[in-house]
């Protein structure tokens, strides 16, 4: 394991290994307006990534999967309502992202506070 990835990101039970030649970081975040459409997102999310602010998640994935995860997305929104948005992230700009504070928990997550 490349040791910038363990400084750069928390150590935390979900970590994995740099994102590959053909994996990326994603960090995907959103506005919905309807509480139903949200708990749908949300769901959605959950199924493909990590949630590390409550509208926040970071997913590892490769195109392929990226696009099916963004289309189950678009199904879910009202564009006129609620705003998506998805940074990609390679390698070589991940090792530049900055952490601090705690995660949000949610039930899927386990989180370890010392």
């Amino acid at each position: 394991m490349n040791d910038w990835w363990y400084q750069a990101f928390a150590q935390v039970p979900y970590q994995r290994s740099p994102p590959g030649e053909d994996e990326m970081l994603t960090l995907v975040a959103y506005d919905i307006a309807d509480h139903k459409r949200l708990a749908r997102v949300a769901q959605v999310c959950e199924d493909y990534g990590v949630r590390v602010q409550y509208s926040v998640f970071e997913c590892h994935l490769e195109n392929s999967e990226f696009e099916e995860f963004w289309l189950k997305l678009l199904m879910e929104i009202d564009e006129d309502e609620d705003r998506l948005v998805a940074y990609k992230i390679d390698a070589r700009s991940a090792k530049e992202t900055m952490t601090a504070g705690t995660m949000v928990c949610t039930e899927k997550t386990v989180c370890y506070l010392i």
